[in-house]
């Protein structure tokens, strides 16, 4: 079941034509400089989407002995997290494109876990069919170029008794978390390529018709959204200087200033901080961020 061989080594980095051909820009990102950027930022990002990640696995009712598929699982927070739930006569299979994420997540996983990790693409990977009790996710499925036939190759994979647990972002104007300190940098370098409401990208799931529709299309039904407001610490305990370095490291910011001249960065650094600042309460800067969890079942 795991591309993860018994000698413990980490998974491969992903060759390109294994993937949806439609996914293998994301696929290249992810296994080039900024996956493993996400990779080393590993233990602040589980504990700053830790919160995500409590409200997920109580919607998601992970029960003893159940078999759960963790897509976009990354460097394996909630595939851990998971695992701890279904105990030792359940089963986890963390999956993703990013090798370096992966590579993250099998070191981290404790060797007791019932939990494996692979690299693949979820829009044409085969699964095993009819053999899992739950599809989950957090922030690991709005990155899909054909999300439907991806949510339709991986329904196959469910029980007809199998339920979707997801967590995605909502609208920008509803995540000050992404979107105050990437309007401070916009005062200092280009803006990004604008991306489509449709494209693959963190808020390309955030339009509830659109999100609907996509999994009706692949099968699912009782389909639920409900929207869960947030207010998540970006300094993580080590107050504005982190919140800002976090907003560099990572994420929108980060794409912004790459490859931009060292007095622009650090003019946006600057900007960034000023933004921040209002949000700052001792060694916590308090962002207000809105998700959805979205729920169904496989028939």
């Amino acid at each position: 079941m795991s591309s993860v061989d018994t000698a413990g080594r980490p998974p491969v980095l992903m060759d390109t034509s294994a993937g949806h051909p439609q996914n293998a820009d994301q696929i290249a990102y992810w296994n080039g400089p900024s996956g493993q950027r996400w990779a080393d930022r590993q233990q602040t990002q589980d504990i700053l989407l830790r919160p995500i990640a409590d409200i997920l696995i109580d919607r998601a009712r992970p029960r003893a002995g159940e078999r759960i598929i963790d897509v976009g699982c990354g460097s394996g927070a909630t595939a851990i997290a998971f695992a701890q739930k279904v105990g030792p006569s359940g089963y986890v299979l963390g999956i993703d494109v990013s090798g370096p994420m992966l590579a993250r997540a099998q070191a981290s996983a404790p060797k007791e876990l019932p939990v494996d990790f692979m690299v693949a693409d979820a829009t044409v990977h085969r699964f095993d069919p009819a053999s899992f009790d739950l599809l989950a996710s957090r922030f690991g499925v709005m990155f899909f170029a054909d999300p439907a036939l991806s949510f339709a190759n991986m329904r196959k994979a469910l029980r007809p008794s199998g339920r979707l647990a997801f967590a995605c972002w909502r609208e920008p104007r509803e995540n000050p978390f992404f979107m105050a300190p990437l309007q401070a940098a916009y005062k200092h370098v280009p803006k990004l390529p604008q991306v489509g409401p449709d494209d693959p990208g963190p808020f390309a799931f955030a339009s509830e018709e659109r999100v609907r529709g996509i999994l009706t299309k692949a099968g699912f039904t009782a389909i639920n959204l409900e929207a869960c407001p947030l207010l998540l610490d970006a300094g993580i305990g080590g107050g504005l200087d982190a919140a800002v370095q976090g907003s560099l490291d990572v994420g929108p910011v980060s794409r912004a200033l790459e490859d931009q001249p060292a007095e622009a960065r650090a003019a946006a650094a600057q900007s960034i901080r000023e933004a921040l600042e209002p949000f700052a309460k001792g060694d916590s800067v308090l962002l207000p961020a809105s998700i959805w969890i979205v729920t169904a079942r496989a028939s």
